[in-house]
């Protein structure tokens, strides 16, 4: 399994595509002019209290004041506020927590009780602006690096459930206890298993750094201000998902390319030299395939190379797929049952690939196609969990119902991705919108696919508009053309019929007889 990151960089934004062999997994955009990004910390003033809501509203500097929930402000907030008075009108000279904590706050007060108006507070960024509403706050701060997480005013060492060895995860405590500067308290991420003392030290070294570098931001500051932005998406990327896996960046762009070489550097030195800067004619997504990866992902309707098919729909409550076997056909030696089993069973890959890809959040109900047998709903359950298994959102997953619908929730702190697939119809003057022409060929070439393998037609033809005859027709190399490799693959005898009455995205099929092939 090779894993591929490919990021495009404009003057205006950033697209980063993460490739799992060659088949596009995730895509992030990064606005330059995006000032507000999940782990950023900020001074910020307090403008409303929401009795009601238990909650107030802060101001961080956003067009929309944030929003802070009493339940986010975290066990030691009362430590928080007092630390953060105290280095803003200088009373506090270090970056040091060795001293003595306030006691909790209580689990279910109420927010009145511990803020007021224009109160200058310490938060993260919990989640990005969505749609009209501001950013989500948190009071609980924490600060990643790769192999840790750094937690000020705690003491608690807890390792990831994902690291499964005792004696492991004893080392790893017993390790981080011994280095890590008191009043602070530690994540132990996935990654740190089986890592060197050297690098763990390392690492603990650059987030007490960054904490120095909060304090040096608070000092004699007025809110709101940024105290410690968060990585880049690119680093931050790189950060969470470098291993060993990984065995290519491609870049467009040198200063962005200079940058990842130099992060690479600092956390694994022996993998910067996959970082590779694209300096090719061709637009760099396009190079790679990207670009009909994501015209043929995006969209409403979603179509697999066996013809399976996704629908997807989004409202403002939930978001709905629903599943079909479109083209795929039953094969004569099963039955209705393991027929959908096979069609579920492979739908929910892409399922789960749509939520990473798009980054859904929220609610989801999926509806899988209606199977009987309890095992088999089980063995739906079962691929589901596996396949959102290294999706790294927070998500849970119900089993299927009686009626085959499957519910999901799965955390949001972005906006959902969203890009238009279709097209300015080619012959209605521009009035009208199609499906994207980079995706025809793909039509075609499944349609011809299925028409051989399952309807069995050997020798056919295709009616089809002038100029897709000769892109059909042009010859690749010196010997070959599409429709000869079509032949070949498909083992049939095809021919190609321009018919300039069609539109240009209009296609039949006809069988020797020059009857239409209806599917």
């Amino acid at each position: 399994m090779s894993v591929e990151l490919i990021i495009d960089s404009t003057p205006k934004e950033v697209v980063i595509a993460i490739l799992r062999d060659g088949k596009l997994l995730e895509l992030h955009k990064e606005k330059n002019n995006n000032n507000f990004s999940v782990g950023d910390i900020y001074l910020a003033k307090v403008k409303k209290i929401m009795p009601g809501l238990n909650a107030t509203f802060v101001n961080v500097g956003y067009e929309k004041d944030a929003f802070l929930h009493y339940l986010d402000l975290g066990p030691q907030f009362q430590s928080y506020v007092k630390y953060t008075k105290s280095v803003v009108g200088g009373g506090q000279n270090s970056s040091s927590l060795d001293f003595k904590f306030e006691p909790d706050i209580e689990k279910s007060g109420k927010i009145e009780k511990v803020l007021k108006t224009n109160e200058q507070i310490l938060v993260q960024i919990a989640k990005e602006p969505i749609s009209t509403k501001g950013p989500r706050l948190s009071s609980e701060i924490s600060i990643a690096g790769r192999y840790l997480v750094l937690v000020p005013f705690s003491d608690k060492v807890s390792v990831s459930q994902k690291i499964k060895n005792n004696e492991e995860r004893d080392r790893l405590i017993k390790l981080i206890k011994s280095i890590k500067p008191k009043g602070f308290g530690v994540i132990i991420r996935t990654v740190a298993e089986n890592k060197k003392v050297s690098e763990l030290h390392s690492d603990m070294n650059d987030l007490t750094a960054k904490w120095e570098q909060c304090f040096l931001g608070l000092k004699n500051a007025h809110a709101p201000k940024k105290v410690l932005g968060e990585l880049d998406r690119t680093s931050a990327l790189l950060r969470d998902l470098l291993n060993n896996d990984f065995n290519s960046i491609s870049v467009n762009d040198d200063a962005l390319y200079q940058e990842i070489k130099g992060y690479l550097h600092t956390i694994a030195p022996e993998k910067e030299k996959i970082a590779k800067l694209y300096t090719g004619k061709v637009p760099i997504f396009d190079n790679y395939g990207i670009e009909r990866q994501i015209k043929s992902s995006f969209g409403r309707n979603v179509t697999l190379k066996s013809g399976i098919y996704l629908i997807i729909e989004h409202t403002e409550a939930l978001h709905v797929i629903d599943v079909n076997s479109g083209q795929r056909g039953k094969r004569k030696d099963s039955t209705q049952e393991q027929n959908a089993l096979e069609v579920n069973l492979e739908a929910a890959e892409e399922v789960a690939r749509q939520l990473r890809l798009r980054d859904m959040g929220g609610i989801v109900v999926v509806d899988f196609i209606d199977m009987k047998e309890s095992e088999n709903r089980h063995l739906l359950y079962e691929k589901m969990k596996e396949c959102m298994k290294e999706d790294r959102a927070k998500h849970n997953i119900l089993p299927p119902s009686k009626f085959g619908l499957v519910q999901i929730t799965r955390q949001r702190v972005r906006p959902e991705m969203e890009i238009k697939t279709t097209e300015k119809c080619p012959s209605c003057g521009g009035s009208g919108e199609v499906q994207s022409t980079v995706l025809l060929i793909d039509d075609i070439e499944n349609t011809l696919r299925y028409i051989t393998g399952h309807l069995k037609h050997k020798k056919l033809s295709i009616h089809i508009h002038p100029f897709i005859d000769a892109y059909i027709n042009k010859r690749k190399g010196w010997f070959s053309s599409l429709k000869k490799e079509w032949q070949k693959q498909f083992l049939c005898n095809l021919e190609i019929v321009p018919t300039t009455s069609f539109h240009m995205l209009q296609y039949k099929f006809f069988d020797t007889n020059d009857d239409e092939i209806v599917l």
